[in-house]
This record gives C-alpha cells, sequence and structure tokens, in this order.
C-alpha cells in the first residue's frame, strides 16, 4: 500500500516503514485513506467568471483540496481568446507564485513547462510516480497548471530548515 509521508509529503511504501526521502519511521496508526496520492481537476473557466471571481475560486479550490489531503491539482484556466494568453491565466499564476511564497501550496508547473525534459517535473514525477498518469504530461498545453499542495508539517520542515542552514552560515 502507498502511504504518504507525514512529514515530508513523499510517497512511502506502507505503515511502520521508514520514508526513503526524509528518514521518518512511520507509524502503525495511520488512516491510509487519508495518506494516498490524490490528483483533482479543477476548472476556473466554467461560468465564464470574471478574474476576481476565477481568483476567489481558485483559492478556496485550494482550501477544499487540502482539507480533503489532495496532493496535486490540475487548474484549468485557460490560454484566452486574444491567442497571448488570458487575464485569468495571467493572474492565477501571479496568485499562485504567491501562494508558493506564503507556504500555502508547495509547487506549480504551468502546463506548457509540464514536461519530463525539464528537471522540475523529473523530480516530482520522481516523488509522485502517479502523476505520470495525469493526461497534460508532454502536452504544452498553456491552459492549464500542476498545483502541488502542501500540508502543515511539510511547510513547517522546510522552513525550520532553511533558517536552520541561514543561522548555520552566518555563525
Amino acid at each position: 500500500m502507498i502511504m504518504l509521508c507525514e512529514v515530508c509529503g513523499n510517497e512511502r511504501d506502507a505503515a511502520g516503514a521508514r520514508c526513503p526521502f526524509c528518514g521518518t519511521q512511520g507509524s502503525d496508526n495511520e488512516s491510509p485513506g487519508n495518506r494516498l496520492f490524490s490528483q483533482r481537476t479543477v476548472n476556473l473557466e466554467t461560468g465564464r467568471p470574471t478574474v476576481e471571481l476565477a481568483m476567489h475560486r481558485l483559492t478556496e479550490l485550494i482550501a477544499d483540496a487540502k482539507r480533503n489531503r489532495v496532493t496535486a491539482l490540475t487548474v484549468i484556466h485557460g490560454y484566452g481568446s486574444s491567442g497571448k494568453g488570458g487575464a485569468i491565466r495571467e493572474e492565477c499564476r501571479k496568485t499562485l507564485e504567491h501562494l508558493k511564497d506564503s507556504g500555502t501550496i508547495r509547487e506549480y508547473v504551468a502546463g506548457e513547462f509540464f514536461h519530463k525534459k525539464y528537471g522540475q517535473v523529473r523530480a516530482l514525477l520522481q516523488r509522485f510516480p502517479r502523476l505520470r498518469s495525469n493526461s497534460n504530461l508532454n502536452r504544452n498545453n498553456r491552459g492549464i497548471t500542476l498545483v502541488i499542495l502542501s500540508y502543515g508539517l511539510l511547510c513547517l520542515s522546510t522552513r525550520f530548515h532553511a533558517i536552520f542552514i541561514h543561522a548555520t552560515i552566518l555563525s
């Protein structure tokens, strides 16, 4: 059975097994239903919303996905009818950058870069092999963005290590 590590969010084989990424020993008391990798697709274009409504919908969908322990979201925002990229797409990417900087999400990959030839995507595929089944992989789809969600311990752990490393360098 595949489960997610409570500390780093990476997949590990079974309850009680050591995480190959962070070395944390898993507990036998974990609920398997909450630890399985899951992907969800959400469409911001439904109903032809304004940019403001679409961004509100995006933040609500991300919050809901985190509550439900979803690992990856494929956000459909469209490319825009102008051929230069739409307003919702541009604002979506700005919002995701802000959410990444604040630690709300782990990372995101623009659809046009969601390809195995990019190092960031190769690393994601190694951490989450089930992303290989995402229908947008290697399709250069500018109308979507893949979002990897983070959970409380993952964010705190990452920030702690960054602070520790920074403090070590300064001392």
